[in-house]
This record gives structure tokens, C-alpha cells and sequence, in this order.
């Protein structure tokens, strides 16, 4: 069974860092790096549909980013702690939404396609004051 557990968000205000976190469980995470399936990042504003932030392959080969936030924000992970972070630097109150961690049940390659995950997290709360 996959879990993900989203933690580190928070109120900042705009120009301002945070860092969140993913822990992944269950036994696909527990593979050798590079066969684990590949996890992303999504938020969800109110009142809009929820849109791709980030994804990577567990090996670091394979990051992709939405247009909105490259070059500010950083997919990581820590392959030992089956965790993957993103580190959201110089925010905007545009950034400000609900953000879920989600990964897929086999595939190795990120997507940017919301469809293509299977298992997604609770959501943690990112709000950015201007």
C-alpha cells in the first residue's frame, strides 16, 4: 500500500522560501532507485483546477517543470529517506494554493499529466503574502 505523507508548508510572504517535503512508504519505494516509480508535485488554488508543478524520476535524470515556477523552484530527493522535496524559493501570492504530493503505481518517468498518478497525498497548505 503507498502513502505519501506531505509536510512544510506554511505562510510566507512574497520573496520569502519554504521547503516541502514527501515521504513516500510502501513497498515499490523500498526498490533500487532507479525502478521506483517516478512522484510530482500538484496544487490546487480555490476556485481553480489543479495544475503540474514539478515531477522527477528517483535517479535525478528525469525533473520536469511547469513554466510558472522554473528557475524558482527545485525537485529533490532523498533516496535513502524515500523522500522528495521542493524547494520553493522567491514566492509569489500567486504560488498560494494547496500542494500535493502524487506518484505513479509503476511508471518510472514523470509526467506532468494529473491522470498519469495513482496515488496522491493529503495536501498541505502554501499561502504567500504580498
Amino acid at each position: 500500500q503507498v502513502q505519501l505523507v506531505e509536510s512544510g508548508g506554511g505562510l510566507v510572504q512574497a520573496g520569502g522560501s519554504l521547503r516541502l517535503s514527501c515521504a513516500a512508504s510502501g513497498r515499490t519505494f523500498s526498490r533500487p532507485a532507479f525502478s521506483r516509480p517516478a512522484l510530482g508535485w500538484f496544487r490546487q488554488a480555490p476556485g481553480k483546477e489543479r495544475e503540474f508543478v514539478a515531477a522527477t524520476n528517483w535517479s535525478g535524470s528525469l525533473t520536469t517543470y511547469a513554466d510558472s515556477v522554473k528557475g524558482r523552484f527545485t525537485i529533490s530527493r532523498d533516496n535513502a529517506k524515500n523522500t522528495v522535496y521542493l524547494q520553493m524559493n522567491s514566492l509569489k501570492p500567486e504560488d498560494t494554493a494547496v500542494y500535493y504530493c502524487a506518484a505513479r503505481a509503476f511508471l518510472v518517468a514523470p509526467t506532468s499529466t494529473a491522470d498519469g498518478y495513482d496515488y496522491w497525498g493529503q495536501g498541505t497548505q502554501v499561502t504567500v503574502s504580498s
